[in-house]
């Protein structure tokens, strides 16, 4: 590698204010969402670290199908921050300032520091707006700047023939797998493009294979460890089913045949706006054609282009915040086409054309956050409401969680019937079982029926004091073909041994109602939540 242009050098002083602007206001567009009530994914994340805080590894009390890197993280933020919702979007703004500064040191370290920029104010907006549910502490916003932080390093490792830190990278990018197993198409770009680019460099047969055997086992390290953990606990085998055994069935639910289809719902209701910065991208992997410095670079801007959009796909869900993970890939290559651009119409034409791709570049990425700005300074519910299609209970778990925390023990158990695990982290009550989602035992796998039927004899075994029976289809998500030994079991079990003592329709005023009659609730129970308390025996 030759080193980065120098044509747009700038002063160390102006690129690193610069950079603070767009750090300061990523963090001030973020201040605004560090109180919006947690979603389920969250829920789930906040309840397990919450576990893990009190000793309790995740798998033993609370099943998932995600690898535990996310939960730690939520551990460890919460353990500085506290246990709340502005310390958990705390953490996220600042996992997210981490990635940014990433997509500009890799951009400029392979570019300059004008496509650094552009790339970094790139990933910047697109990860924050709500197309891509920037304002949600999913496991791919903090997958992002672990994986970023390998591919660096790794970047760093070629050029300067440096063992240690190649394992550094590695390390970083097998803590990406820990946070979600998508990570793993950037561990096959790491190795990959380490090979070409030894073999490129004309090194040893001797020094590539060490140094790929050295990528390959420090990315195994951290998940080997956690294997090793979980074996040592005793809980290996529930760790293998819930992150491996399941999610093949998960991922094999829907067909080949409809991943158009359901690419194209997620493209209509979320990621159309983003047309313009997808163009700028396009544009920035084309020039491997058209410009010298970039083409000096074509296996990684190709390369992690195109493993990154991998890491999109497995499953066919498209939900958007899967694409968290394309868009350092789109913001590198729109900081690339600003640069290329540049330079072509400067050297083609007139060194005053320079100005126009950045006007462009600007007007692109302003299009798709301009008609979401009242997002930013909505309260928390009403931006809670925005960001989904569909009526969720996000803000009412909150009500819910509170009537259940004043009115029970740390010591009582509860269970919720339904997908919404943040009421357990609200209240800080334990699950009376595992099973803190519903939606998956709806889904038309081959183990949903020996779920439910755990679940049901989880909840009998424990007895939990309050249950919380979520009547709403965002929480259950039910397939055509879905079991429903569940429900059946749950209305039966409920009438028997539990008595309404809160009532709250999702989108209300937020207040739990406990003085309406049985009648009266029936009339309304769609789209609700209906507290139970076991009766005295």
């Amino acid at each position: 590698m030759n080193g980065p242009l120098k044509k747009y050098h700038m002063s160390k002083y102006l690129l690193w204010a610069a950079m603070g602007i767009i750090l300061v206001s990523t963090a001030l567009l973020r201040i605004s969402m560090l109180q919006i009530p947690l979603e389920r994914d969250e829920g789930e994340y906040a309840y397990m670290g919450q576990l893990l805080l009190q000793g309790i590894p995740p798998y033993l009390s609370a099943y998932t199908m995600k690898l535990p890197g996310t939960c730690a993280i939520y551990a460890l933020i919460m353990g500085i921050f506290g246990q709340s919702v502005f310390a958990i979007h705390l953490g996220l703004l600042i996992f997210n300032g981490i990635a940014i500064v990433l997509v500009f040191l890799i951009t400029r370290y392979l570019a300059d520091e004008i496509a650094g920029l552009a790339a970094a104010l790139s990933y910047a907006l697109l990860s924050v707006i709500p197309s891509f549910l920037g304002s949600v502490a999913h496991a791919t916003q903090f997958l992002a700047p672990f994986a970023l932080g390998g591919i660096f390093l790794l970047l760093k490792a070629i050029d300067e023939r440096k063992t240690l830190m190649l394992a550094a990278g590695g390390l970083l990018l097998g803590s990406a797998f820990l946070i979600k197993q998508h990570a793993i198409f950037f561990i096959f770009f790491a190795i990959l493009y380490y090979l070409i680019r030894m073999m490129k460099m004309s090194a040893a047969k001797r020094e590539t294979a060490y140094g790929t055997a050295i990528l390959i086992i420090s990315s195994a390290l951290p998940f080997m460890t956690v294997c090793a953990l979980f074996y040592m606990a005793g809980i290996f085998s529930k760790f293998w089913f819930w992150t491996f055994t399941y999610p093949i069935q998960y991922v094999s639910e829907i067909p080949l045949s409809m991943a158009g289809t359901m690419f194209l719902n997620t493209w209509t209701y979320h990621i159309h706006p983003c047309i313009w910065v997808l163009l700028i991208a396009g544009i920035g992997l084309s020039s491997v054609f058209w410009d010298e410095e970039t083409r000096r670079h074509r296996d990684f801007w190709a390369g992690f282009f195109v493993f990154s959009s991998l890491s999109v796909c497995p499953g066919f869900y498209f939900r958007p915040h899967y694409f968290v993970t394309l868009l350092p890939a789109l913001a590198m290559l729109s900081g690339i086409a600003v640069r290329a651009s540049m330079i072509y119409l400067s050297d083609r034409f007139s060194p005053h054309l320079k100005a126009v791709p950045v006007v462009f570049f600007i007007i692109a990425i302003g299009i798709p956050a301009w008609p979401q700005t009242r997002f930013f300074f909505a309260n928390p519910v009403d931006a809670s409401r925005m960001l989904y299609i569909t009526m969720n209970p996000f803000p009412e778990s909150l009500a819910v969680a509170q009537y259940i925390k004043n009115h029970s023990s740390e010591t009582d158990t509860i269970a919720v019937i339904g997908s919404e695990p943040q009421i357990y982290f609200y209240a800080n009550r334990k699950s009376a079982t595992g099973y803190i989602y519903i939606c998956g035992l709806m889904e038309p796998h081959v183990y949903a029926l020996q779920m439910q039927k755990e679940m049901a004899r989880e909840i009998e075994s424990a007895k939990p004091r309050y249950i919380v029976f979520v009547h709403a289809q965002t929480s259950w998500n039910t397939w055509p073909d879905s079991n429903f030994y569940i429900l059946d079991w749950s209305k039966k079990y409920l009438d028997d041994y539990y008595l309404i003592r809160g009532f709250i329709k999702i989108g209300s005023d937020l207040k739990i109602k406990t003085d309406m009659n049985p009648r009266e609730i029936r009339q309304m129970i769609d789209n609700s939540l209906l507290i139970m308390e076991r009766k005295q025996q």
